[in-house]
């Protein structure tokens, strides 16, 4: 798999310095409210058990599976839920746990989804945000790294199911998905 790597953005030290004051804002944000942490797989199911240990307050935690991609490297735009929440979301603080935010239609809709069952709020904690190709306004309240317009994979993101495993954010070599 490093072969395929053309250069490591993020080590895994400088990622878990970045996942503990992820932790310790939500901490201090969420402090005595009812907070659900929604972790969207795969992608985010890494940062978020990284995420979900550097935060010093009780939450509880559920995930949703949501596609846009497919086996491509681009979205589609097209989004489908493929599981659900288990728990009803009504009243209650709702934060969407994202590996990355890119064009941002998956989580416009999430969002979107997600407010209609009335809960008491919904905001996002992404890892990594790539401004440079949004298509919709959306925005995380907690945001680990803005990363430029390259093929990203590693700590949970993919290429064809591959590299999630990698302990940092390295950049894919283009002749790899090309």
């Amino acid at each position: 798999m490093q072969k395929d790597i053309e250069t490591v953005l993020f080590s895994h030290e400088q990622i878990k310095v970045r996942v503990d004051e992820l932790g310790d804002s939500i901490s201090r944000d969420y402090r005595g409210k009812d907070l659900l942490v929604v972790g969207i797989l795969k992608g985010a199911f890494i940062f978020m058990g990284d995420l979900v240990r550097a935060i010093k307050i009780p939450i509880e935690t559920d995930f949703m599976a949501v596609s846009s991609y497919g086996a491509s490297s681009e979205s589609s735009g097209v989004v489908r839920i493929l599981m659900d929440l288990e728990k009803s979301i009504e009243g209650r603080h709702v934060l969407i746990v994202e590996d990355i935010v890119d064009t941002g239609l998956t989580l416009k809709y999430l969002i979107e989804a997600l407010n209609s069952r009335k809960p008491a709020s919904v905001k996002v904690c992404t890892f990594l945000d790539k401004p440079e190709r949004r298509r919709v306004d959306v925005k995380a309240e907690y945001n680990g790294y803005e990363v430029p317009d390259e093929f990203l994979v590693g700590y949970g993101l993919d290429y064809n199911e591959k590299y999630r495993n990698l302990p940092y954010i390295g950049i894919l070599k283009r002749e790899v998905y090309s």
